[in-house]
Formats: C-alpha cells, sequence, structure tokens
C-alpha cells in the first residue's frame, strides 16, 4: 500500500464515511403527546424530559452552593479595573473612552461568601419574607452575587433591562410591588427621575460609591434610603443569618419581556423551571469544565445570559465580565492603544444574539475589503476552500490545509475574540445562514444556534455540536417536547408535505408559570394537558426535517395579508435584506390597502462612506449622504441583488425605501436589549415617512 493511499486516500473515506454518519443521524424522534393535537418531537437519547442534571439538586440555590463548595478555590467571577475616564472628540460630537486594566478575579469561595454577606445584610437592611427585590442594573458581577443572595433568601428577584424607558420601569415596579432595588448608579439616577411614581420601593441598594457625593439624590430619597452594595455585604458579614432556602417550585425570578409589542410583561420563573434549561445545555456542550472562560457581556436580565451564566458557575468554570461598547480593541468605548475584554480574558466560550454576529462578520468584511490587494485575494480563496470543505466537497477538507488557512488568514480574525473561542451560544432570534458559515470559518468555532423564549426559560432547542448544516435551530432539548399544530388561517398544516409544519409548541419542565397578574394572557398562550404537562403556544411557525431538527419559517403576528391577497412575512423578509453591506438595520413595512411593501433603512454608515469616497461623491455629513437620490439607488440596488438572493417574491421586496442615518439602539427605544425590532414604536416614531413611501 503506497505513501499517497495511506496519507490520502484513507483519511479521504473515514472523513467522507464520518460526515455520511453526522448527517444520517436522528437527532430528534416522534413522541406520543397522548390526544393531545400535533406532531411532537423529543430529544433522541432522553425517553422523558430532564429536570435536574444533579442528583438531589431541585433548586439553583443548591446548585450554586454545591458548586462553589466543589470549586472553592477556583476563579469565578472576574472584572476589569477603571484606570481612566476620558472624553474624545470627533465631528463637534464628544465621546466617552476608557481606559481599562487587567481583570481582578474572586473565587467561588469568595463569591460564596460575599452571597451569603449579602443575603444577611438584606435581612438586616429590612427587607422582609414574601417582599420581592428588583435588580436594574448593567450585566456586572454585583448582578449576579445579588441575584445569588437574593435565592439564598428565597427572595423572588424581579429582572428588568437596565436600557427600559421610564413608563415601563414604574409599570414593572408597581405591578410586583417591588420593595427594595439593586441597581447600578447610572440607573440610580433613573429611578430618582420617577421617584414620585413609585408606590412600594423603600430600600435601594447601589452598587456604586458614586451616589453619595451626589446632592441631587438626596432630595429624591424622601420615601426610600440609599445604601452601598459593600456596606450591605458588610453589614451581612458582621450580623449573619441563616439561609432561607426555596423550593423547586418558588417563583425565582420575574422576568419583565423586552416589550418588543407594547408594555413588557412578568414571566414567572421557578427554580425547577431555569434549572431544566440549566441541565438540559449541559448535556448538549461537549468537554464543559473548568478549564473554560466565559465571556459575560449581554443583559443579565434576559433569559439567555441568566441561563448561561448559571451553566458556567455549576461546572466550575470562569466568567469574566465586559460589555458590547468595551468588547473587541475597537470597540466604540475602548481608548485607542488598549485593550478590548476579549483579547485580555482570552475566552473559550460566549453567547451571543444574532445582530452581535451579524457586525462582527460586517466588521471583518469591511476591514478586508478596505486592504484590498492580496490581503483579500488570500481571503477570499482561503473562505471558499473552507467553506466548499464544509459543505462537503472534499476539496480543502484535509487538516493540513485547514491548520494553513487557519495560520495565515483566520488567525488574525480570531484574535479579534482572543484566539481561544470553541463554542459560540447564539438564541434571542433567528442567525442568517450566511453569519453562521462565516463565524464558523472565520472563528473556527461551531454555533449552537437555540431557539426558546422567556416564557420557556429560553428552553426549545438547541442545535448540537456536530451538526454543520445552517438555517436550523436543532432539535429538542433534553427538558423540551417540542410540537407542531395547524394553522389553517396562514396556511401550515401538520400534514403538509415534505414537512410537517405548524406554530411550535413547547412542552416540559421549562415551560413557565404564566405572566404575573395577567391571567387572560397566560390562559390565551399556555395550556396543561391531561397528563400534567405544561404547553407554551410560542406564535412562531416552524417545519420539522426528517433527523428531527426544527426550522423557523415564520411567525404569526408578522404576517400582513396585501391589497391582492399576499400574504408577506416580514421578519422573513428582513432577514433575507439585513446582509446586504450598505444596511445596519431594517424594518419592512406592509399595509393592506396597498398591493407593495416599504421599508425604513438604517444605513451603515462606514461601507456607504466608502462607496461615496470611491464614487467621488461629496457631502457635508452621513445624514446628508443619506438624502442623496444616488446613495438612495445604490442602497435600494444592494437589496434587490439580496432579495433575488434569497428568492423573494417580487410582493415581498420593498418598492420604495426610506434610508436613515441614525442608529436604532436600546437607549433610542426602538429596539429591545436584545436588538430586537419594537415594530409599533418604530410605525410611530416614522409614521409621516411611511405616510409619504406610500402616497408619493
Amino acid at each position: 500500500m503506497g505513501p499517497y493511499y495511506v496519507g490520502v486516500i484513507i483519511p479521504l473515506v473515514v472523513t467522507l464515511l464520518v460526515r455520511g454518519t453526522k448527517k444520517g443521524k436522528k437527532r430528534g424522534l416522534p413522541v406520543d403527546v397522548g390526544g393531545e393535537p400535533g406532531y411532537a418531537i423529543r430529544n433522541y437519547r432522553f425517553s422523558s424530559p430532564v429536570q435536574s442534571a444533579w442528583e438531589g439538586v431541585t433548586t439553583l440555590a443548591e446548585l450554586f452552593e454545591q458548586s462553589c463548595k466543589k470549586h472553592s478555590n477556583m476563579r469565578l467571577l472576574g472584572t476589569r479595573k477603571l484606570i481612566a475616564r476620558e472624553m474624545e472628540t470627533s465631528d463637534g460630537r464628544s465621546f466617552e473612552k476608557l481606559h481599562l486594566g487587567d481583570y481582578e478575579w474572586l473565587s467561588y469561595g469568595q463569591v460564596f461568601e460575599a452571597v451569603c454577606n449579602f443575603a444577611s445584610g438584606l435581612v438586616q437592611l429590612g427587607h422582609q419574607k414574601g417582599e420581592r427585590a428588583a435588580i436594574f442594573a448593567d450585566t456586572r458581577e454585583e448582578w449576579f452575587i445579588a441575584l445569588q443572595a437574593c435565592f439564598r433568601r428565597n427572595v423572588t428577584v424581579v429582572t428588568i433591562y437596565a436600557s427600559l424607558g421610564e413608563e415601563a420601569l414604574c409599570h414593572s415596579f408597581n405591578e410586583t410591588e417591588v420593595t427594595t432595588v439593586i441597581c447600578g448608579y447610572k440607573e440610580l439616577k433613573k429611578i430618582a427621575n420617577v421617584s414620585g411614581q413609585l408606590d412600594t420601593v423603600k430600600r435601594i441598594i447601589c452598587m456604586d460609591d458614586e451616589f453619595q457625593s451626589d446632592a441631587s439624590l438626596v432630595s429624591a430619597s424622601n420615601s426610600w434610603t440609599i445604601t452601598s452594595f459593600s456596606d450591605v455585604e458588610k453589614l451581612g458579614r458582621e450580623n449573619p443569618v441563616d439561609p432561607d432556602l426555596p423550593l423547586s417550585a418558588d417563583i425565582a425570578v420575574i422576568m419583565y419581556t423586552s416589550g418588543s409589542t407594547g408594555m413588557p410583561k412578568g414571566v414567572m420563573m421557578t427554580h425547577g423551571n431555569v434549572l431544566a434549561t440549566v441541565s438540559a445545555v449541559m448535556t448538549i456542550v461537549p468537554g464543559l469544565g473548568n478549564q473554560d472562560v466565559y465571556l459575560a457581556y449581554l443583559p443579565l436580565a434576559h433569559i439567555l445570559e441568566l441561563a448561561a451564566e448559571n451553566i458556567i458557575a455549576a461546572i466550575g468554570s470562569s466568567i469574566g465580565y465586559g460589555s458590547p461598547l468595551t468588547l473587541t480593541d475597537t470597540s466604540n468605548k475602548i481608548k485607542r492603544g488598549t485593550k478590548g475584554d476579549a483579547t485580555l480574558l482570552r475566552p473559550t466560550l460566549m453567547a451571543a444574539v444574532p445582530a452581535i454576529l451579524d457586525r462582527v462578520r460586517d466588521g471583518v468584511r469591511k476591514k478586508i475589503d478596505a486592504t484590498g490587494g492580496l490581503s483579500k485575494k488570500l481571503f477570499d480563496l482561503a473562505y471558499a476552500r473552507r467553506l466548499s470543505a464544509i459543505n462537503g466537497s472534499w476539496f480543502g477538507a484535509w487538516g493540513l490545509e485547514r491548520l494553513l488557512w487557519n495560520l495565515l488568514v483566520f488567525r488574525k480574525v480570531r484574535a479579534i475574540l482572543g484566539g481561544r473561542i470553541r463554542f459560540i451560544l447564539s438564541g434571542g432570534a433567528p442567525l442568517s445562514g450566511d453569519t453562521q458559515r462565516f463565524i464558523n470559518i472565520c472563528l473556527g468555532a461551531p454555533i449552537g444556534q437555540g431557539y426558546g423564549l422567556t416564557e420557556t426559560c429560553a428552553g426549545g432547542t438547541f442545535s448540537e455540536y456536530d451538526d454543520t448544516s445552517v438555517g436550523r435551530v436543532g432539535a429538542p432539548l433534553p427538558c423540551s417536547i417540542i410540537k407542531l399544530v395547524d394553522w389553517p388561517a396562514g396556511g401550515y398544516l401538520i400534514s403538509d408535505s415534505p414537512k410537517a409544519r405548524g406554530e411550535i409548541v413547547i412542552g416540559g419542565p421549562n415551560v413557565t408559570l404564566g405572566y404575573f397578574k395577567n391571567d387572560d394572557k397566560t390562559k390565551e398562550v399556555y395550556k396543561v394537558d391531561e397528563r400534567g404537562t405544561r404547553w407554551f403556544y410560542s406564535g412562531d411557525i416552524g417545519q420539522f426535517h426528517a433527523d428531527g431538527c426544527l426550522e423557523i419559517i415564520d411567525r404569526k403576528k408578522d404576517i400582513v395579508k396585501l391589497q391582492h391577497g399576499e400574504y408577506v412575512s416580514l421578519g422573513k423578509v428582513e432577514a433575507a435584506l439585513i446582509v446586504s453591506p450598505y444596511v445596519d438595520n431594517i424594518m419592512l413595512h406592509a399595509d393592506s390597502f396597498h398591493s407593495y411593501c416599504v421599508a425604513l433603512v438604517v444605513g451603515s454608515q462606514a461601507s456607504l462612506e466608502a462607496w461615496a469616497s470611491k464614487q467621488g461623491i461629496t457631502y457635508s455629513d452621513f445624514a446628508d449622504l443619506c438624502g442623496k437620490e444616488e446613495t438612495l439607488k445604490e442602497v435600494s440596488t444592494s437589496l434587490l441583488k439580496a432579495a433575488k438572493a434569497a428568492k423573494l417574491e417580487k410582493f415581498e421586496i420593498p418598492v420604495k425605501i426610506k434610508l436613515l442615518s441614525e442608529p436604532w439602539t436600546p437607549e433610542s427605544g426602538l429596539v429591545t436589549a436584545a436588538l430586537k425590532l419594537k415594530r409599533e414604536v418604530i410605525r410611530k416614531t416614522f409614521s409621516d415617512d411611511l405616510a409619504k413611501l406610500y402616497s408619493s
């Protein structure tokens, strides 16, 4: 047997055999759900939903204590020290820049001590049994410590996005009758602005000491006391109190949704609900252990991040805190010449929402395009070879060539996120196939794309480590059963061929109790069957593949019927068009009194300015550039190209667009903290522009 046969043919045959096995692998299996309507699938490895992966552990409090005792001397929470805060001026505007130092770490033992002290301090401060506490702050180590401390006293935590507006903030506090609020200095100032509208708040615990020198907060604090986070810890350390641990059925969190369709609703999650999701994900991500480092920057008020951090803490790994504005060396708030969070932390794991991954993809592409020349040609060649390998072609599949491209091309891309990422969890919205492939190749890491909702504690489906397909969200998690039910009005039936289609319904121990003080809405979307299984009707439309994996194909609320009877799925079209390099964000608008769609498009400043420079177009500022006829034409042409690539129908493609220069941010109130569109808010804000698009 010659060396060519041994060195080339045998590895090739093995690769093809392995690939064939993976492609034919069953990931989900049909399951009988009694007399209930619909077609149901369960995880292929578990015959019944998993409730806990740890023997004898039934609550998050027990899980955390067990892990802290087991990993006492290992690093748990890391935070970067602020060295300096500076202001830089550009184009007449001032921008804050941060100079951040190295990560400073607390061990599991130190964090557990801080948690116990804070829990005791809550009691000494006057927080009574049965009262609720709210955490209203950006993601940081104090957030996590406060959460675990509340769990040790069986205090239900109300979580609220730090970007929430005043009206929604007052609604959330008053509806849950919160008595203690744990917040940062920035959020404390927000609370002070609405102090007269808060009915039940008695105590505020501030994570930052800055408030002590702010005289303006004194006048707003007539109805409550303000204590520093460190003082509460000190109070508890000097006056320890025994824990009052919860039961599995006790409510751990009332999590307020981001309110993309109106006032936020409070979802009631028990300890058992969240533990079920944490346990299920444990079985999916391979090799989780204390060697892993997790980069935490998404809002902890979002179930995706809250579940992820509880998973990391349960397995003895480390959590390093960052923020979206300090994530990389070129992030907006990082002082030039200093390092971003990922560069210093060098994480192995991270979670992301699709909007973040889209920005990583766009940022890399823009940099490559701007460099041009041989570098761009080499990148394009490497990307094409790796893409063909992943898609099943034997060219470029061998390990040696892969190592070569990694060394020559992709190593620099991977350095953006520290160079050690081995797994990315994506959730919160569907991830485009283009972005998924780009991240797979450039970062060299698989993306576990999940599907779940706040109402199901982020549990639903999750793509496995060896599933290289795109456009799907995986098979049911071990804690869930996924069922499709007919939606005749939309034309989706479980009898459809070749794939069963219908509304996605999720059942299992991860399905929450319902909405706080909102029985009507709870009864509308939650059902309990004769076997006692709790089901949540998601409003999303999906289809099952032959291997048991789910694909999201539509959403009931996003479907609009045009004047001539055609149905347009707004989310589907937006996902197809946002791949245009000129688009930072987009909202498709359809009116039943018209036969065509229009769109609001937020322009990508870097891409459009680069295009204008090549074309020799002069302009005073970005708003001026977006208003030019030639810019509008260029963006429209790009959208049409993306639409054709996605094989959209003619009636789905926006006939007219309004090009906007200002980005949509959570602070503007136009998108949620998870960067989902707030359609109604956007429609109202740009109602005149939308009317002109239809009248012109």
